[in-house]
C-alpha cells in the first residue's frame, strides 16, 4: 500500500474499490470499482515497486494483477494486466518479492506454493510437496532469498524456493489447534504468532540455524482471535491486531533478553474485522507519525494513526532511519537466476515524493519460438540439459503439434463440407 490509493474489500466481496488516502466520508454506491473475479477476493498486496499495481487472490483460484490510473478509479476496471492460472483451489495468500521486480509469491488451499513471472505470466517454481495441509501464512525474508510459511500441521518451514529445499523447519512451534502467522524479522531470525495447548495466544522468537528451542516464548491472553503480526524493519517494532480484538499491542525486538519488549497497547471500542498497514513511504514524517493503520470495521474503514510526540520541528533521524524505496535492486529474470540484492534504500527527511510509475508489461511467450532459440544457442551442449526437463519439454511440443494436426483436419473436413454445401445451393439456383 501506497501514500495515495487505499484498496477495500467491497462487501460484494467479489469487488476492489480504491480512493485516495485523503478522501473521507460515505463512498457512493457507483463509485467506480475493481472487478473482474467471479469468487470472493480473500488477498490483496500492493506492489513495492509500482505504487499504481496492486495483485488479488480469490475463491476463483485466479491471481489478477491489476494497475490502477495515476490520478485514480474513473469508471469500473475490468480487465487485468494479467491473469495468473495455476492453483486449482482458492488462493488466500499473495506476496510481493521485496527486491526484485514483477515476483510475485502465492499459496493456495490445494497446498501449493508458486512463485510467479508476473512479467511473462509464468509460474516459474512451484512448490508442491512441502506442505501437508493448509498453509496459514507465508512471507519473504528481507532481500527475498528465503520463505517462511506457518501449516495447519503446525509446522513451520523455512524454505529457499529457487532450491526447492527446506532450510530449517520446527514441528509444533505452538501446540495449540488454532492458525499459526510467521514472519521474518530483519536480522533473519523468525517470529510467530499462535496458541499454546491451553488455547492461550502466544508469542515466539526464532533463529532458523538453531529451531529446537525458541529464543524467546511470551503468554499473552485467553482470547481466541488470530494475532496477524505487522512488522517494521526500520525501528524493530512488531504490532499485534488480533482478528475480533479491539486492541494493538506493540512490541520491540532487541539483542538482549528479554529479546521482545513490550511497548504499550492502543485500544479502541470497535473490534476490527481486519486490518491494512501503511507504507512508510506513505507517512507524515513532519507530524512523526510511526505507524499507519487501516482499520476495517463492519461499516467502515477507519485510519489509526500513530506518532511519538516531540517538541521540536526538526527532522527525527532517530524515528525515520533510511527505509525501503520503490526502485528494486533486481529484475526477475537476475532473481531467478540465482542472485540476490538488498532493498534499495532511501531517506524520509524531506518527506516521501513518489516519482513516475512506469506501466506494468506482461510479455507472453511463445513455446516454439524458445525451443527453437534454445536449441540454435546450446548446439552440442544440449546432452547436458535436464532429461526431466527435456522430456517435458518433447511432451509439451508434441502435444502442440497434435492440436495443430487435428485442427488442420477439422478446417479441411469444414472446407469439403462448404464446397458441397455451395454445390447444392447452385442447384438449386439453377
Amino acid at each position: 500500500m501506497n501514500g495515495i490509493v487505499l484498496v477495500i474489500e467491497k462487501t460484494a466481496w467479489m469487488t476492489l474499490t480504491v480512493v485516495r488516502v485523503p478522501q473521507t466520508g460515505r463512498i457512493d454506491k457507483s463509485y467506480p470499482t475493481v472487478c473482474g473475479h467471479t469468487g470472493p477476493v480473500l488477498d490483496i498486496d500492493w506492489c513495492p515497486h509500482n505504487d499504481q499495481v496492486i495483485a488479488s487472490g480469490s475463491e476463483d483460484c485466479n491471481i489478477m494483477v491489476w494497475q490502477i490510473p495515476e490520478n485514480g478509479l474513473i469508471t469500473a476496471l475490468e480487465e487485468p494486466v494479467v491473469v495468473l492460472k495455476g492453483h486449482s483451489k482458492r488462493v488466500g495468500i499473495i506476496s510481493w518479492h521485496p527486491t526484485a521486480r514483477n515476483v510475485l509469491l502465492s499459496a493456495g488451499c490445494d497446498n501449493q506454493v508458486i512463485v510467479w513471472d508476473v512479467s511473462t505470466g509464468e509460474a516459474m517454481i512451484t512448490l508442491e510437496d512441502m506442505h501437508p495441509d493448509v498453509i496459514f501464512s507465508a512471507c519473504w525474508n528481507r532481500n527475498g532469498s528465503l520463505i517462511c510459511t506457518a501449516c495447519k500441521d503446525k509446522t513451520i518451514r523455512v524454505i529457499d524456493p529457487r532450491k526447492e529445499t527446506i532450510v530449517a523447519e520446527k514441528e509444533k512451534a505452538h501446540e495449540g489447534a488454532r492458525p499459526m502467522r510467521a514472519i521474518f524479522l530483519s536480522d533473519g531470525n523468525v517470529f510467530t504468532t499462535g496458541f499454546s495447548r491451553m488455547s492461550e495466544r502466544q508469542l515466539a522468537l526464532w533463529n532458523p540455524e538453531s529451531m529446537d528451542e525458541p529464543i524467546s516464548v511470551h503468554e499473552m491472553d485467553t482470547s481466541n482471535g488470530v494475532l496477524l503480526p505487522f512488522y517494521d524493519p526500520d525501528t524493530n517494532v512488531v504490532y499485534l491486531c488480533g482478528k475480533g480484538d479491539s486492541s494493538i499491542r506493540y512490541f520491540e525486538i532487541t539483542d538482549e533478553a528479554p529479546f521482545v519488549h513490550y511497548l504499550s497497547t492502543y485500544t479502541t471500542k470497535e473490534p476490527q474485522r481486519g486490518m491494512g498497514y501503511m507504507s512508510k513511504r506513505g507517512l507524515d514524517v513532519n507530524k512523526c507519525e510511526i505507524a499507519r493503520f487501516y482499520k476495517l470495521q463492519e461499516r467502515k474503514c477507519e485510519p489509526i494513526i500513530m506518532t511519538v510526540p516531540r517538541k521540536s520541528d526538526l527532522f527525527q533521524d532517530d524515528l525515520y532511519p533510511d527505509t525501503a524505496g520503490p526502485d528494486p535492486a533486481l529484475e526477475a529474470e537476475d532473481w531467478f537466476e540465482g542472485k540476490n540484492g538488498d532493498p534499495i534504500l532511501v531517506s524520509l527527511k524531506n518527506g516521501y515524493v513518489p516519482g513516475k510509475n512506469r506501466d506494468l508489461k506482461v510479455v507472453k511467450k511463445n513455446i516454439l519460438d524458445n525451443k527453437a532459440k534454445n536449441t540454435e544457442k546450446t548446439g552440442p551442449a544440449t546432452k547436458t540439459t535436464s532429461p526431466t526437463a527435456s522430456i517435458k519439454g518433447d511432451v509439451k511440443l508434441d502435444e502442440i503439434l497434435n492440436e495443430i494436426k487435428s485442427l488442420k483436419e477439422l478446417v479441411s473436413s469444414q472446407e469439403k463440407r462448404i464446397i458441397q454445401l455451395e454445390e447444392q445451393m447452385s442447384k438449386i439456383a439453377i
